[in-house]
């Protein structure tokens, strides 16, 4: 059915329910698809929350058709918004929108919110933000609203056949284990154990979204959260990347793919799908001018060493070509850089995306559905 078309079927929805007809399947709809994490793929959740980790103001959003600041931490679309153009879907709208109602539910939902960590204790300086424990009982609130709407086999079904995506990790480090030189977490582990920790806390995450019907998750590990121009205003002279965060990240990820490896094996079949992201960033750091990106080191909007120091305002220094940045602001991705991203997991190789990449998953699961009916 046509998007033009549902105005007129819930302006009449009391009399279509009389006489016994329903919402759509979900297997007439695009995909489902479900997003959890922090501020890389949050798309306006902490707008409607009383914290300073929000995008809600200029010049975020500048590059959007209505150059509008939408709560994604970019100058425009951000690696969820790019998702749902693979999947032939409209950008998911944030749980906490009023607009997430109706037939909008079918496209899913984002649940992520910028500051949150696996550990609940990171971004607490955020003070109000979804913690990653908050968003899994708000996905247990959205599967009880939409069967009301469509009946709990059809919702199972829809959950089951979703796609989802969640990022998380790299505030554990940069907001937590290393916001200050003698943290509360750092004189509690050594890094070792602290990954052992998180990791652990993390599987149960990942156990709860299986058990909340998570049948397809792309797992984002932590990006190269040394390099960004947040921790190069603090750390770095000459623009090269700060050493232990880079430890962190690369003793980090291996270890998150091989526990991915042991859910899937707990589970059979390939349920969890880890994608390297420091391993598709490191290629844009290593070489940008290969990517025709003139800077990885700068941030297009910020002040200070490597624009970035402080936040992104109206008041702060703008590049005028978005495109020939990596960074958007002192620490998140511009929406060119995104979609070369989401390119690597359309296509990658395993080195940047496991055990397959996105393109083969969407195929072999459309073969299945089509099986099925």
């Amino acid at each position: 059915m046509a998007s033009s078309s549902w105005v007129a079927v819930f302006a009449l929805l009391p009399v279509l329910l009389c006489l016994g007809m329903t919402l759509p399947t979900p297997s007439d709809a695009a995909r489902a698809f479900f997003v959890f994490g922090d501020s890389l793929v949050d798309n306006g959740n902490n707008n409607y929350l009383l914290t300073e980790a929000r995008a809600d103001s200029p010049p975020y959003g500048i590059d959007t058709p209505d150059h509008r600041a939408t709560g994604r931490f970019s100058n425009g679309k951000n690696v969820p918004d790019i998702i749902s153009e693979h999947l032939g879907a409209e950008p998911v709208l944030p749980y906490l929108s009023p607009e997430l109602d109706g037939d909008k539910m079918l496209v899913g939902a984002n649940f992520a919110s910028a500051g949150v960590g696996i550990l609940n204790d990171t971004g607490i300086q955020f003070a109000n933000i979804i913690h990653i424990s908050k968003q899994l009982l708000y996905f247990q609130q959205y599967q009880k609203r939409l069967s009301s709407l469509i009946g709990p086999a059809r919702t199972a079904r829809l959950v089951n056949g979703a796609l989802v995506l969640i990022t998380l990790g790299g505030n554990d480090f940069v907001n937590n284990y290393y916001l200050l030189p003698y943290s509360a977490r750092s004189r509690e582990f050594s890094l070792p154990d602290y990954i052992n920790y998180i990791l652990s806390e993390y599987r149960q995450i990942l156990t709860k979204l299986y058990d909340l019907g998570a049948r397809r998750v792309l797992v984002q590990g932590v990006g190269p959260i040394g390099c960004v121009p947040a921790e190069l205003a603090l750390h770095s002279l000459d623009g090269t990347c700060d050493r232990e965060l880079q430890r962190a990240a690369e003793m980090y990820n291996p270890r998150l793919m091989a526990m991915l490896g042991d859910l899937n094996a707990r589970y059979g079949g390939s349920v969890f799908v880890g994608v390297n992201t420091q391993r598709i960033h490191n290629d844009f750091i290593d070489d940008p001018k290969a990517y025709g990106f003139e800077t990885s080191t700068q941030a297009c909007c910020g002040q200070g060493r490597f624009n970035g120091m402080g936040l992104c305002t109206m008041v702060s220094s703008l590049c005028a070509d978005r495109d020939a940045y990596v960074f958007w602001d002192a620490f998140h991705p511009t929406e060119r850089a995104n979609r070369l991203i989401v390119q690597q997991f359309m296509s990658g190789s395993v080195d940047y995306i496991a055990p397959m990449n996105l393109s083969t998953v969407l195929a072999i699961d459309l073969q299945k559905e089509q099986m099925r009916t």
